[in-house]
Formats: structure tokens, sequence, C-alpha cells
């Protein structure tokens, strides 16, 4: 949630930001900025009413001590009307700050500097290409051909079980996706990160802190007799580990990493777009967060995205990092950052990271703040990234790694998958 403050120092600058997101709303940072008029002139009001009450009911000790009975009870006449202001002023304010809430809340985080202009994912800027694309055979097959093959996912037993859109791993298929997860937490971890293995649904004060809701209820599945929300990711459990909570300057920066799988009710419908891995309704991913100074964020921005950029290399595989224009960014974010690896057999990019700073918009609603060693206290700024979500690195792994003799597996994976090849 932005803060009010940065609307009023200089409004047209945030709407020219809002542009950039492609916002259809501009003129709700008008709204909120006469709301909050409205605001400081009631809380005045507010605040004048009860300082009468006081004065007034300190006087009336005094005149009951000096036995002056007739102007204490006027003086007891005119607090009791005093007060039947103080609670119409007091309802109006909680009534003003519920708007002013309920707007603000609307707006999405503000673009930086360096982020493109532009609406849809083809204009979204390529910052750099790494990896070697395979030369496959004329006959390389897709993955969702290869896992038929050597039975690794089971999509007809998840529909069976679930739905379409919830696969069935197996076998070695299986052992795959353990392996990978388990060692990009080793990867993480070795980096500094603290794991943890948190709560796989969240209530609704979690989904607001990270910013899901409002704006994402429709792509969330519902709990709805408790209220609960299956996660889209690990980042919401725990980010909201330091929700309502100021944390000292030497704590910082904090650095998270969990697995957890991944609920999104938005699955897309045609094409090779869907096929297969490629976008499933529940999928296992592996999150980085961090907890940082505000004037340090994008410094350890960019320190995430080459941690990913590592890690990614570890696998052998093609990628590329993209900087999003405004239209493709998220809701919540300031600056993305997207990996997209090379699928060969698909001939295609499939995105399987984005590293985000959020800056101060999901602190401000989490009440996430820090005290300086100077004593003062502000919010800190959050960031996360995708460390890697596994589907679409599984797909790219099967379909660039095969060869007539079976699927190779990477160097980095072989101790934790237990062999060299499928």
């Amino acid at each position: 949630m932005l803060q009010v403050n940065v609307l009023r120092n200089n409004p047209q600058w945030a709407k020219e930001k809002l542009a950039v997101k492609h916002f259809k709303q501009p003129e709700l940072v008008d709204t909120i900025i006469a709301l909050d008029d409205e605001r400081k002139k009631t809380q005045a009001a507010f605040d004048s009413i009860q300082s009468k009450i006081n004065s007034a009911s300190k006087e009336i000790g005094n005149l009951m001590k000096q036995g002056k009975k007739e102007e204490a009870e006027s003086l007891k006449n005119d607090v009791a009307a005093y007060k039947l202001q103080v609670t119409d002023f007091n309802d109006s304010l909680l009534n003003i700050e519920k708007q002013l809430h309920d707007t603000l809340v609307q707006l999405p985080n503000l673009p930086a500097d360096i982020v493109p202009v532009g609406k849809t994912p083809e204009e979204n800027v390529v910052v750099k290409e790494g990896g070697v694309k395979p030369n496959l055979s004329a006959n390389a097959k897709p993955h969702w051909d290869l896992i038929k093959e050597y039975d690794l996912v089971d999509f007809e037993l998840g529909s069976k079980i679930t739905g379409s859109g919830f696969p069935l791993y197996k076998g070695k298929g299986a052992r795959l996706q353990r392996a990978m997860i388990e060692y990009f937490l080793n990867f993480n971890t070795a980096a500094g990160y603290t794991e943890y293995i948190p709560p796989f649904m969240v209530n609704e004060a979690s989904a607001y802190g990270t910013g899901q809701l409002p704006d994402k209820e429709g792509q969330m599945y519902h709990v709805t007799e408790d209220g609960f929300y299956l996660i889209p990711t690990a980042e919401v459990p725990v980010t909201n580990i330091y929700r309502d909570t100021i944390l000292k300057e030497d704590e910082l920066p904090i650095k998270m990493t969990a697995y957890s799988p991944c609920f999104r009710r938005e699955a897309g419908s045609f094409g090779k777009d869907v096929r297969g891995l490629n976008r499933v309704h529940q999928f296992e991913k592996i999150e980085i967060i961090q907890i940082v100074e505000p004037q340090k964020s994008y410094d350890v921005l960019e320190e995430m995205v080459a941690h990913v950029e590592a890690l990614l290399n570890t696998l052998q595989l093609p990628y590329r990092v993209l900087r999003l224009c405004g239209g493709d960014m998220g809701f919540a974010s300031a600056l993305t950052y997207d990996f997209e690896v090379y699928s060969a057999a698909q001939q295609r990019w499939l995105e399987v990271s984005s590293v985000s700073n959020f800056e101060g918009f999901q602190t401000n609603r989490l009440k996430c703040r820090y005290k300086s060693n100077e004593g003062k206290t502000q919010l800190t700024h959050s960031l996360n990234g995708s460390s890697l979500a596994l589907p679409r690195i599984y797909a790219a792994l099967l379909e660039n790694n095969q060869t007539e003799n079976g699927i190779n597996i990477p160097k980095a994976l072989q101790p934790y998958f237990g062999a060299e090849k499928i």
C-alpha cells in the first residue's frame, strides 16, 4: 500500500507513474488527497472537543473543591454535550479512515524509474542471456511426450483424483522433483538464507499484507468456512512472519527461503502454452525473501538476480533475464526481473522465476518497520524471488537433455537424484 504523503508530495508525478502501469483510475490520487484533508480536519475538530472536555473536567474538580456546586453542575452539562460531539466526530473519523484505506488499497505500487514503458510481454526488455541452446535431433520430443515415455508424471490420474491441472508425479518423476527441491534449498541456505517450512494456507490478514488481497481474490483457492486461502507462493506466509514487527537495524538484512506447493486457479486454457507442465493449478516452488533497509534494496535486488542466475548456470540451462515493462508487472512490484529458460523441443522461452523489489509497498501493509541505531523508526523494504519454480524447469531439463538412450541429469542434481540419467 502506498503512503499518503508520497501522493500528497507530488500527485502529478504519482499519476504519471501509475500510467506506466496502465492503471485506469488515476483520479483516485485526488480522491485520496481529498479524503486525507477531510480526515485531518475531522481529527483537528475531534482533538479540539476532547481538549475542551479535559479542561472542563479539571475545572469541575477545582469548583467542587471550592464548594461552587452550581457552577460545577453547569460545566458538567457542557461536558455531556461535548461528549456527544466527540462521539459524532469519532464516528465520522472512523468512516473517513475506512474510505481512505479502501481507496488506497486499490492503487498498485509505483514503478521504479528504470521500468520500461510498455503494455504487453512483448515489450519487456531482455537485459542478459546465458547458457548454450542444445542442438536436438529432428525427432526431439516435448516434455509431455517424454513424461509418458518414461512414466514420470500422470496427468490423467491427477485429474481423476482432483481435476485438470493437478499432476501426479511418480517413480523417477517424483524423485527428480524431490531432488530439485532439496538442491535448490541447499543452494539458497549456502548463500545465507534461513530455511522455513511455512503453513500452506493463510488468513485474510496475511493475504492482504503481501498484496494478494484485494487484487487477486479470483486467482486463489478460498476455504470459505474458515476464511483461509491456499497460498499462491511461499512469499505470502514467509513475509508475514514479520507482520506487526519493529526490527532493530542490526537484525537486517533478513534472508529467508522456503519450499511450498503453490495453488493458482487461473491456469490458462489453450495451446502448447498450457500443455503438460507449462501451466498447472498446483506446482512446487522454492522462494527467497529478503527484508532490508530501504537505501539498500536495489543493491539487494541485483544480488538476488545474480543468485538466481548462478543457480540456473549450475543446471546448464540456456536462460535470459528480462526487465518487465509497466503493463506486465505485478500489482505490488516496483521493479521485476523475469528469468526464462529455453525449451529446445518446444522452441520457446519458459518463465521460471520472477525477482521483485516491492520497496515499502508490502511492509506498509504489514507494518514491518525497523528502528535505526539513531533511534528513527521507518518502514523496511521487502523483496522476493523464485529460486526456482519447478514445473517449467522440470520441462526444460527433460527436453534439453534428451538423448536416444535416455534423459541426462545435470551434474549438480546427480547426487540428489541418485543417477546420471533417466
